[in-house]
This record gives structure tokens, sequence and C-alpha cells, in this order.
């Protein structure tokens, strides 16, 4: 039995926790929900009954095979096209969150022509969110994270072999084995890999780590399992938190490098990061903000200490890189599609565009790599590395590479996020980076219990909760209704006093800001862009 929990949906009610407390527990003494997603045949009833029990339904489960379509999928068929449902060959590049979420909805909208999917890596699809969290403190091992599937995915998964090309005219995906697969509709969901170290000798010694992958998680907890001395992590985001987090779970001594002024200061602003660099600093880490790592040294191929920009030295074993990430993109270079560092541009219905900024018909982008404009926020182009984002998308991709013009769904969902860390469950709901002032509206900044709403030129445009997940969809709503900032609204636990302060998130550089094609032509006919290599 697999199962997944949406922490995007969840509002931690912990009936699951009373239901089947050794799969689900409240971690810390707040809100912070953690499960095991692949439990003992012995727990499926107390499972079972926790998932009917979860008052928002955020427990996805392994149903079995199940036929695809059927009465549901020919209720939503208006708009399509009975013979390429029948008869179509779709392939999508991508084996992750996104790709397998738009595989199963294909079939469940009553495709029933050919589907392949394409995979870098040999397994089978697995959730990534548990790699920093459960597998590190030991309680789960990697390799038991496999996404649930809620019915049998009828496809061609082709695992173990990376896409290496894209001939558009052709219709055809060159892959690593020297083959090609054709298509007629392509969903592009090749996501992000994690960014290395950037001395490539320093990053090949042993105990220098990422953490993305299934092996990258196995390989670090092995490490710490094994007690180093101390630990470095260098990034303060949210993966570099929630491993800084374990590593204090773990009474492991643990020294976090930030360059930037807080930890997770750019999704979350100056204000809130002040908060979480104090949740940190009394949880035990060794927090060095405005510092970066200089060098790291080894002694016979084994990492050994790390020299910091404030000067120190620090006598280490294990290091891990937690740098954000590189958009899986090399792959499409040549290819005509309007894709760079930045991802895949698309639409609002997943549509990519090619080099020329027109909308392709027969290409769809999903999940970390698309780069869609979002409606609510100024029609700004923004990729959103979530996992929430990940399925919404998939499903409005796989709706509209079956329907015509008039059918299709735009992608509209609010974007919603989450951390674990530190016993601290942490949700945002909106584009809190896009904020200019931030206000603390319910609940207290020192018992780190609490919202705060963000505004941008009088307008709500996003909220953060510590432990306080139960009012994100108010939040949200207000939201979708372009609510006023500062809010208006009186709720319960309001603070005396609700000072609004600049939302400090460090200026960072658009990718597009600098050309990134070169046009050639002189007339309509033969005006045409072509993008630059970096």
């Amino acid at each position: 039995m697999r199962l997944v929990v949406d922490l995007t949906r969840c509002q931690g009610y912990a009936q699951c926790a009373f239901l089947a407390p050794s799969v689900f527990t409240l971690h810390g003494d707040g809100e912070a929900l953690l499960y095991d997603p692949d439990p003992s045949d012995e727990q499926r009833e107390r499972v079972l009954r926790a998932t009917a029990a979860c008052p928002v339904q955020a427990i996805v489960l392994d149903r079995g095979p199940a036929e695809n379509g059927g009465r549901a999928a020919a209720a939503r068929r208006d708009g399509m096209n009975e013979e390429f449902l029948r008869t179509g060959r779709i392939v999508i590049v991508g084996a992750s969150l996104a790709g397998t979420r738009a595989a199963g909805a294909l079939r469940y909208e009553g495709f029933t022509g050919s589907l392949t999917v394409i995979g870098d890596e040999p397994h089978d699809p697995y959730d990534r969110p548990p790699l920093s969290k459960q597998v590190q403190q030991g309680g789960v091992p990697a390799g038991h994270t496999g996404l649930p599937r809620r019915r049998a995915i009828d496809a061609d998964w082709r695992l173990g072999v990376a896409a290496t090309g894209l001939d558009l005219a052709g219709k055809q995906v060159r892959l690593a084995d020297g083959t090609s697969v054709g298509f007629d509709r392509l969903l592009i969901a090749t996501g992000v890999r994690a960014r290395p170290w950037l001395v490539p000798a320093e990053a090949a010694l042993d105990g220098v780590f990422v953490l993305r992958t299934r092996e990258d998680a196995e390989r670090l907890q092995r490490q710490l399992a094994g007690r180093p001395g101390r630990v470095l992590v260098i990034g303060a985001g949210f993966t570099g938190s929630e491993v800084a987090s374990v590593c204090r779970e773990l009474d492991l001594p643990v020294t976090v490098a930030e360059a930037g002024p807080a930890p997770l200061v750019a999704a979350l602003g100056g204000p809130i990061g002040a908060i979480a660099a104090d949740m940190q600093r009394d949880a035990g880490v060794d927090l060095r903000c405005a510092v970066r790592v200089t060098a790291l040294e080894g002694e016979n191929g084994r990492l050994r200490r790390a020299r910091l920009s404030d000067g120190s030295t620090l006598e280490v074993e294990v290091a891990v890189a937690a740098l954000g990430g590189i958009r899986n993109v090399e792959w499409l270079e040549g290819s005509g599609l309007a894709a760079g560092r930045w991802g895949v541009a698309c639409d609002a219905g997943c549509r990519a565009f090619d080099a020329n900024g027109l909308v392709t018909d027969d290409v769809f982008a999903a999940g970390d790599i698309a780069r869609a404009p979002q409606p609510l926020f100024g029609y700004q182009l923004l990729a959103l590395e979530h996992w929430g984002n990940a399925v919404t998308q998939a499903e409005v991709a796989a709706h509209n590479m079956l329907s015509d013009e008039t059918h299709r769904w735009p992608h509209l969902d609010v974007p919603i996020f989450w951390s674990t860390q530190f016993g601290i469950e942490i949700k945002s709901v909106g584009v809190p980076s896009v904020a200019d002032q931030v206000v603390i509206t319910q609940g207290s900044a020192t018992d780190r219990r609490f919202v705060a709403a963000y505004g941008l030129r009088g307008r709500l445009v996003a909220a953060v909760t510590f432990n306080q997940s139960k009012w994100l969809g108010f939040y949200q709503r207000q939201i979708e209704r372009s609510a006023p900032f500062p809010p208006a609204w009186h709720t319960v636990d309001q603070p005396a006093e609700q000072a609004v302060v600049p939302a400090e998130f460090p200026t960072q550089p658009i990718p597009t800001q600098s050309a990134t094609v070169v046009l050639t032509g002189h007339d309509p006919a033969e005006r045409r862009a072509t993008l630059r290599s970096p």
C-alpha cells in the first residue's frame, strides 16, 4: 500500500494521527504532519479509516487496477476529438509528479490511444518531499517513497533513458539509447535538478552532497546515521532549512551558511525570515547569515573542513549544498521552443511558446519546468517549484491536450506550498515574493503560531502561516477576490497592534531582462527570432 498526503490541503485536524498513529504523526507541538508513505499491510484497515475520516480528503492511496475512463470520462468529452482519443499518440517527457499525474488524467479523461512516458531515472515515479524529512530521520527508506497510483496507468514506460533532443517539425523525441518516439501531442515535465557545489573538484569530495533524487537521499541518510562530528548546510532555503532541522532532531551539530540576511528570505521576506532565524538558533543551529562558503577542503578525497567568508574555519565531515535547482532544458536546445534557464515559457493553458513567442498547439509544459502567466499577479510569467502546482498544472495540461480551443481550461490555481521544519508547519498561499509590505494579522510571532499577510500596492497577494494552516483557505479566497491590503476584516486572535512593515525581499535579477534571442529578416514573412545559446 502506498500513500501520499496532499499537504497543500491538509489543515492539521489530526484525525489520521488518532486513527493510525504508527503511520501518521504530528511533529513537535504543532501541526507539522509526517507520515509513512509505504505502510505495512497490517496497517491497511487503520489507514483506510483515517482516509475516510480526513475532513479535507488530503490522503491519496493506491486504489488498485480500475477501468480507464468510463462514465466519468464520457461525461467530460465535450470538445474532444473522438478519433484522437482512440488513435492519437501522446508522449510525456518526465516521469515526475507532474508527468505521472498527467498520464493518469489523460486516461481518466478517456484517452485510449498510444501513451509513452519517458524518464531518465530507472525508478517508478516517487514523491520528493519525504526525501528531506522522513527519509533523513531514518523512519522511511528512500525506496519506499513511490507515488500512489489512483488507477492502473496503461502506458509505455521508458524509464532509465533520457530525452536528448526534440524535432518539432518531424514530431519526434530523440532518446539517449539512439531511438526516437513519435508524437501527435507532447508534454514536457522534466522538472529541475539540484544545483551542485560550484567548484567541481570540491563537489567530488566524499562527504559533499546535494539532495534531489532518491539516490541523493539514500547517500545522505547513511552519512547522517553514521553520526558525523559536524554537518555544514550551504544555503538556508526550504531544503537547507529542512536538512538543518533533521540534524538537530538527530542531535547532530549543524552549521548553516546563508549568503542572505536570513533563512527563507527569498521566499518569505526579511521580517518573517528573521522569525525563521530565531527558530533555527533556538533549536541549536549555528546559523551564519550574510556568510558564504569560500572553500571546501579535503584529505585523501574526503571532506575535512570548510572556510567561510567571515574568516572562520569549520571542521566538517558532511556538507549539503542546498543552492536551488537548474531546470532541465538542455535537451530542448535547437528545438525552436522558448526554453532557457527560466524554463519553458507557456500560456495559461500550458501550451508552450516557440522562440518567436507564438503559442504551439501540440506541445505543452507542466510542473517545475513551466513558466506560465499568473493572471492574479499582473500576468507575470512565473515558474513555481511547488508540489501542488505540479499536480494542478498537470491536470490542466492533460485536459487541454485532448480539447479544442473553446473547451480548454486556464490554470488559475493560487499557488500553495509548505515546509515542515523545527516542529513547525509553514504554509504559504499566493506569491509572497511579489509583495512590498507584510503584516502579522493573527496570532503571535513570539509563539511561532501566526498568519502573515502580504500586500502589493494596496492589494492582498499572499499569506504565510506558521502552525495556523486552518486559515489558509480563508486567505486564499481573499486573494482570489483581490481583497485590499492591509486587511480590513476582523478575525479571531488579532494582535492589539498590526504593524505594516516593508516585506524586504532581496533584489533578484529577472532572468529575461537581457536579450534572449537574435532577430533576423526584414519583412513579416522573413522576420524570425533565434534563441541565443548561453
